[in-house]
């Protein structure tokens, strides 16, 4: 693993559930300086001006030096890995400073998207007993197939942040991960026919973005297959593209190369949307069920 090391103010361990990620441990005074720097920045200066953001992110790169940044940079970027965890380590269980801190992390690798689900750059969102929803996504006691983010915008989403925010009488709901290189299959369906074929996505009401949206299921970054898709909200024009969307998604669900991931409350987890696919595990069935996630996703900084 190319990036372990040991700095000033960080170290950068093998994650412990999953042989392609890493995950990051700060010095316990490093999030209390970053923490007690913006006590007073409230959540909706964040959400009203758009600079603020960096500004955070700013702060820990100040306090952990440039190459931290970089390091963070060039996991997402490298192939063999792409993603990372890291949280707030106990040292808050505000919510608002679980933003704030996602809002550091992710805009050290750049800007985020808007996010018209939430009506600004992140969203949070509740998974519990009952959903009268129109996805998947709060649908806790089904499968949530694998699946990449943004499928459906016109902005580049090169990179995806979830965050456990809040959990509550959870059992299951974890995170399903797959790397793209690690699913057998991934010759069979990225040199089909159909696979630079422009698919039409659309979202359903609740994420409230009326566009349509074509894009190819597989692309090639640096010579290597990457891949957009979802299954609920790609429309397929005829049987046998329907065939091929549904023969490949039953294909990504049987791999046995993924991995279920638990992330602890306070924890982030950051992927390369390009070549990691997501999703999640079912619940196990609970009244009480209660859990509350963010997301923020964007684009790779240009400089």
């Amino acid at each position: 693993m190319s990036f372990v090391q040991t700095q000033a103010g960080y170290k950068v361990t093998p994650h412990p559930q999953h042989n392609r990620l890493y995950h990051i441990v700060l010095d316990n005074s490093v999030i209390e300086k970053f923490l007690q720097e913006f006590s007073g920045t409230g959540i909706q200066h964040l959400e009203y001006t758009p600079y603020m953001r960096f500004i955070l992110a700013g702060k820990l790169r100040d306090l952990l030096g440039t190459g931290f940044l970089e390091t963070l940079r060039n996991i997402l970027a490298d192939r063999q890995s792409g993603g990372f965890t890291i949280g707030v380590q106990g040292q808050t269980t505000s919510l608002d400073d679980y933003v704030k801190f996602g809002t550091a992390v992710s805009h050290l690798i750049g800007p985020s998207n808007f996010d018209a689900m939430s009506g600004t750059y992140y969203a949070r969102f509740v998974v519990k007993d009952t959903d009268n929803s129109d996805s998947y996504l709060r649908q806790a006691y089904r499968l949530f197939t694998l699946h990449t983010d943004g499928t459906f915008v016109d902005e580049p989403t090169d990179w995806l942040l979830m965050m456990k925010m809040e959990e509550r009488n959870a059992v299951g709901g974890e995170s399903r991960l797959l790397h793209l290189d690690d699913w057998e299959e991934l010759e069979q369906y990225a040199t089909h026919s159909l696979a630079d074929h422009k698919f039409t996505y659309k979202s359903p009401s609740s994420k409230n973005v009326g566009q349509v949206v074509h894009r190819p299921t597989f692309f090639k970054v640096n010579n290597k297959p990457c891949i957009c898709f979802i299954d609920q909200f790609v429309y397929p024009a005829t049987i046998e593209q329907s065939h091929y969307l549904m023969a490949m998604s039953e294909s990504l669900e049987r791999s046995p190369a993924t991995n279920a991931l638990k992330l602890p409350e306070g924890d982030l987890i950051m992927l390369n949307n390009m070549f990691w696919m997501h999703g999640r595990a079912a619940f196990e069935k609970n009244t009480e069920l209660y859990r509350e996630l963010m997301r923020i996703r964007g684009e790779f900084a240009k400089s």
